[in-house]
C-alpha cells in the first residue's frame, strides 16, 4: 500500500521490534480487504500470545473467532461492515473521526507528514492516506526501516501520536457496536489493546 522500496526495509533487530511489525502488518491486511484464505490459515495457526501479556485475552479471541467462523463468513463481514455502495457501516478513515468529514485538514496534515518521510500512496491503493489499512503499513515501516534517521522511536512515536491514537478508539468502538460485527469486533478488540500498549510505550520516551 506504501511505496517503500524492498531496499529499505530489513529484519528488525530485536524480537520486540519485529513481533510489533508483524503486528502492524496483520492489522493492515485485514482491515484492508476481505482476508484471503491463506491469511486465515496463518491467524489459526499462529502462535499463542504469552499468558501474562496485556494481549492474551483479545488475542485469544480473535484466534478462537478465526477458528470458528468459515472464511467466507469473515469475508462477507468485512464488505458488509467497511464496503458496500454508498455509506459504510464503519468508516475506516482518520478523517472522519477527527474532523466528521472526509478528505478534510488532518488528510492534508497526513500527507505533509508523509512527505517528510519520503513515503507516498501506490498508486494502485484507490483509498486516501488515512486509511487505518495505509496507517499501520508506515507504522511497519517506521519500526522495520534501515534508515535510522526515519525508521526509529521518535517518528513511530510521533507518527503515532499525530495520526493513529486520535482516533483509534472511537474506530473500535464503531466495530464494536455494529450488530454483523462477529470477528472484526474481536479484531477491533485486539487492536484497541494494541494501541494501549504502544501509547504506553510512546509514553516513556517523552
Amino acid at each position: 500500500m506504501t511505496n517503500i522500496p524492498p531496499a529499505m526495509t530489513a529484519s528488525a533487530n530485536h524480537d520486540e521490534d519485529f513481533a510489533r511489525a508483524e503486528i502492524y502488518s496483520l492489522l493492515a491486511q485485514l482491515f484492508y480487504a476481505p482476508p484471503a484464505a491463506e491469511l486465515l490459515a496463518q491467524l489459526r495457526g499462529a502462535a499463542d500470545a504469552p499468558p501474562d501479556s496485556t494481549l492474551a485475552p483479545s488475542w485469544s479471541a480473535l484466534q478462537a473467532c478465526a477458528r470458528e467462523l468459515e472464511v467466507s463468513a469473515i469475508q462477507a463481514e468485512h464488505d458488509a461492515l467497511f464496503g458496500g455502495v454508498g455509506k459504510p457501516d464503519v468508516y475506516l478513515f482518520g478523517s472522519h473521526y477527527l474532523a466528521g468529514f472526509l478528505n478534510e485538514k488532518p488528510l492534508v496534515r497526513l500527507r505533509d507528514d508523509l512527505a517528510a518521510l519520503g513515503l507516498a500512496r501506490d498508486p494502485a491503493m484507490p483509498e486516501t492516506e488515512d486509511h487505518i489499512a495505509y496507517l499501520c503499513e508506515v507504522m511497519r515501516f517506521l519500526i522495520i526501516g534501515t534508515d535510522a534517521e526515519t525508521s526509529n522511536l521518535v517518528q513511530q512515536r510521533d507518527f503515532f501520536s499525530a495520526h493513529i491514537r486520535p482516533w483509534a478508539d472511537d474506530l473500535c468502538a464503531a466495530v464494536v457496536q455494529q450488530p454483523a460485527a462477529r470477528f472484526y469486533a474481536r479484531l477491533a478488540e485486539f487492536f484497541r489493546d494494541f494501541k494501549n500498549i504502544e501509547a504506553q510505550g510512546f509514553d516513556m520516551l517523552s
